[in-house]
């Protein structure tokens, strides 16, 4: 007896392209939120050595807030459909901050602002990831994240040039009028950055019609079936469900008690206070099993927390695999972000005065370098599921990799600013697959009415990185490299390389090879 079963339609290119362009919105906003808010901060009158954990509001929004939207978004179908309502409210608020942050008064209320920023992208943007795996088969799933790695870079190059363009093209005031603060072609690309985020949003809210929970049903046995997978048998995931096997109390006693204690130890010495962010961060893990070990304890163990937290232990092997090239990947993008300027001012500039005329040419060419990396990521997207097809997806991802690395650790090797661009190039390649391969290979391994949660707690192993880079790499660079910063890239462009090798031991559930 032949089994019919349904797959997900292929969608046209035009089709894909509409449900990521959202994503041109979001990115344009957080490129204008990455490049310039520590200035606004700075002029508010922020002092410079607190700029570093004010900024630790991106991590930790996403850390919170992604699992949780995902977690609803899974239960969610009305009207708008499941996903889409979770776009237009991300939106929504984060185009209002994004408008309002200009005129904050004070550094505190621009602080507030930048966290319901953060929050609200966040809320847009788990979503979205999903959205790929919700609408896309798997063969087509690598075009999909390819298609966002294109948005992502187009939307970033435009979001950082955007002061720039607008004062040296359009003659927009660069310098506050008297009595202001904020110059005007500062406040004029956060107003534009708002509209575009709503607008591009709500372009795909209108252009995309979401399938409903029994379709995706249908399609998630039409899939099982065509790799041989028996419908009959449950997944470690949807075991996972019902969380009988799970005992919160133990881990969560041993992670709070770790943090505490880690705490107190970091409370006796004399190391950087964002290192109080991972023992804090190790404690409230703890706490949060102890916490769900008591709800389930009490009869109440059906509600978010435990759900997640259940999801978690019970995580796709592939997912868990996944993890490991994901720390090494952000840890390395984490140390570029953050010390590039300094690195390359002091070693091809020559100076760390931040005041000097040549520091700020050896800043403003940082940003066109993070735009050149940026750009050809863009460029480079749809090259990718090509390379993917003609081998495979671990394959390709491993290179790009590769080469990020290197080109990451060449840094140090080179005294002209212009040859800054070669390794950039390298790192834009690394970047469109980072953004693409990763969801791709993941995706398949999902389940569909899971989709949405597995989405945000990978989001874990982005966001955690992250803070650790944030946190220890100040440390590293005081007392292991006596303050060279280019050692620190060193470091991430070796992290990169891990990450690559791990990308081996990675299975791709699609991968029929």
């Amino acid at each position: 007896m032949n089994v019919i079963y349904r797959r997900k339609p292929r969608l046209s290119r035009w089709q894909i392209w509409n449900m990521s362009f959202g994503f041109l919105g979001i990115q344009f906003g957080f490129a204008l939120q990455n490049g310039n808010v520590s200035r606004i901060f700075q002029t508010l009158g922020a002092e410079i050595d607190n700029i570093p954990i004010l900024w630790i509001a991106a991590p930790v929004t996403g850390l919170l807030v992604q699992p949780i939207v995902g977690h609803m978004s899974d239960r969610t179908w009305g009207r708008l459909g499941r996903r889409r309502p979770y776009f237009l409210t991300g939106a929504i608020l984060a185009s209002l901050a994004l408008a309002i942050i200009t005129n904050s008064p004070t550094w505190i209320f621009a602080t507030v602002m930048l966290w319901i920023m953060d929050a609200s992208i966040n809320i847009s943007m788990e979503p979205f990831r999903a959205f790929v795996g919700d609408m896309l088969s798997s063969e087509q799933r690598t075009s999909g994240f390819a298609m966002q790695s294109f948005f992502i870079g187009v939307g970033a190059v435009i979001g950082s040039f955007l002061p720039w363009i607008l004062a040296n093209w359009f003659n927009v005031p660069e310098v506050p009028a008297e009595g202001k603060l904020i110059p005007f072609n500062l406040k004029l690309s956060f107003y534009i950055g708002s509209a575009v985020m709503l607008s591009a949003v709500l372009w795909t809210i209108i252009r995309t019609k979401e399938y409903s929970p029994a379709e995706l049903e249908e399609f998630e046995k039409g899939e099982k079936i065509a790799r041989g997978e028996l419908l009959a048998e449950k997944t470690v995931s949807e075991q996972a469900v019902t969380g009988r096997d799970v005992n919160f109390y133990r881990p969560g006693i041993i992670w709070l008690a770790v943090g505490l204690v880690l705490t107190i130890i970091l409370s006796q010495v004399n190391l950087e206070k964002e290192l109080y962010v991972v023992t804090g961060g190790i404690s409230f893990f703890g706490l949060l099993q102890v916490i769900a070990g008591f709800l389930k304890a009490g009869g109440k163990g059906s509600n978010g927390l435990n759900s997640i937290l259940t999801d978690l232990k019970h995580m796709p092997a592939t997912m868990g695999q996944l993890a490991v090239v994901q720390f090494f990947t952000w840890f390395a993008l984490f140390s570029l972000w953050i010390y590039t300027t300094s690195a390359v001012t002091s070693k091809i500039y020559g100076t760390s005065d931040t005041a000097s005329l040549a520091y700020n040419e050896g800043a403003n060419w940082v940003g066109v370098l993070f735009g050149f990396y940026n750009g050809f990521s863009a460029l480079v997207a749809f090259l990718l599921p090509v390379l993917a097809k003609r081998t495979s997806r671990k394959i390709t991802h491993m290179a790009c990799l590769l080469v990020g690395g290197v080109s990451l650790m060449s840094i140090s090797l080179i005294n002209s600013p212009g040859m800054l661009i070669i390794p950039m190039l390298g790192i834009g390649l690394a970047w469109a697959s980072i953004l693409s391969m990763p969801y791709a290979i993941l995706t398949g391994s999902l389940p569909h009415n899971k989709m949405g949660i597995y989405m945000g707690i990978f989001n874990f192993f982005i966001v955690i990185p992250q803070i650790l880079a944030a946190s220890i790499l100040g440390s590293m660079v005081k007392h292991l490299f006596s303050g060279s910063t280019m050692l620190a890239l060193v470091t991430g462009g070796v992290s990169m390389i891990i990450a690559a090798l791990a990308v081996n031991f990675v299975r791709d559930v699609d991968d029929r090879r």
